[in-house]
């Protein structure tokens, strides 16, 4: 099964040769001195169901192929995926990719369509004669291996043996440049800052839309995402618990899909007195519409994760005027900027005081919500794809 990573001979071509026709030299890598860049991108996070990995790529890619002076060729690892318009396909299924690119394996520059560069948007990148590039979101599964499946493991593995044979490292955040700069020994990583989520409701209500009708004239603070280790859920209950004690209404709303930490959300909720552990709402895993809804109608987003690489969370709740409570931890205060509450990690204590703040006072929710606003104005697509295409080539030319 492994014969299809066999190297073509073609593949000894240096892109800076001159190509034997016109068409070639037009559509080729080696015109990197020209105004266009051929670039192979990793589209596979956005098939599938969409994580917010697969939403960073899906809204980088769309911002990328709006310029003028790129040519991307989007391709997928997968024996058997349903390829959309202009994918290309490396045939083989992901798992038996991860097992082979660990270890030194044929470079795959055909089946990219020959780029000037490739661009592993999930932490892991093909072998490739050319200049390869790799996206990190955040380092937890390095930080944390015990938290790592084995597919987990070996995508760390393959992230590890391309930084080792010279893949220039993508950030989101400045937080976690500077772990991949100490877990993976490396100087060559840089920060680009995402975009804003393109399929929230900036504006408005959402009327009816997804609600939930049990909480709909409710109080409530929200809490997004799998039920993780890294999600922090338990000391978020242990806050409410304090805030519960002193607000006779309040809610805690926790929508997400089950993970590695449920049972420890499950015993901080045991925990709680029965008055308020009867307010602590489970949802489980939410369709878009009803999160939007959440979102529009919650008092306050929390989100005391901790980690994060980038953390679209923050930037949803702020496009719907909803203020944010959240940890210092990895990209957070950086995307955040001053439009949040913020408290150490692991600290219940002092998260449970930003949060009954937000829930009782007007004035800080208002001016939390002007605050959010404003820190929109920093993020935007167009300057994600501008600041991968100055990447991009600079890492072509050997900068």
């Amino acid at each position: 099964m492994l014969t299809i990573l066999a190297s073509d001979p073609r593949d000894e071509r240096c892109r800076h040769t001159a190509p034997e026709s016109t068409a070639d030299r037009r559509d080729s890598a080696d015109t990197l001195g020209h105004r266009m860049l051929r670039v192979a991108i990793d589209v596979g996070p956005t098939h599938g169901r969409r994580t917010g990995i697969g939403n960073a790529v899906a809204w980088a890619v769309e911002a990328l192929r709006a310029r003028d002076d790129l040519e991307l060729q989007q391709y997928v690892t997968s024996a058997r995926a349903r390829l959309r318009r202009d994918e290309r396909r490396i045939p083989m299924p992901a798992a038996v990719a991860l097992r082979a690119w660990a270890h030194p394996s044929p470079p795959l520059d055909r089946w990219l369509g020959r780029p000037a560069v490739v661009h592993g948007t999930n932490y892991v990148v093909p072998p490739a004669r050319c200049p390869r590039v790799v996206s990190v979101y955040d380092c937890w599964f390095l930080d944390h291996p015990e938290d790592a499946d084995s597919d987990v493991a070996l995508a760390a593995a393959v992230l590890r043996r391309a930084v080792a044979d010279g893949a220039q490292v993508v950030t989101s955040s400045d937080a976690t440049t500077r772990r991949v700069r100490d877990l993976l020994g490396t100087d060559r990583v840089r920060t680009v800052l995402l975009g804003p989520p393109l399929d929230t409701l900036a504006d408005g209500g959402v009327g009816d839309a997804g609600e939930v009708p049990h909480l709909a004239d409710q109080l409530f603070i929200l809490a997004l995402g799998t039920m993780e280790r890294r999600k922090n859920l338990p000391t978020l209950v242990d806050a409410f618990a304090r805030v519960a004690h002193e607000h006779a209404s309040v809610r805690l709303v926790i929508a997400g899909a089950a993970g590695n930490d449920v049972a420890a959300i499950d015993r901080a909720i045991d925990r709680l007195p029965l008055e308020s552990a009867e307010r602590v709402v489970r949802l489980g895993t939410v369709d878009s519409t009803t999160k939007r809804w959440l979102l529009t109608h919650a008092r306050a987003l929390a989100y005391p994760s901790l980690d994060e690489g980038f953390g679209f969370p923050v930037l949803e709740a702020q496009q719907v005027g909803t203020p944010v409570v959240a940890s210092t931890a990895g990209s957070i205060p950086q995307v955040a900027g001053a439009a949040a509450l913020l408290s150490p990690v692991r600290d219940a204590e002092a998260l449970a005081a930003n949060l009954f703040w937000i829930v009782t006072s007007d004035d800080m929710h208002a001016k939390l919500v002007r605050r959010g606003r404003t820190n929109l104005t920093r993020f935007s697509w167009e300057a994600t794809a501008e600041a991968y295409r100055a990447m991009y080539e600079e890492v072509a030319n050997g900068d």
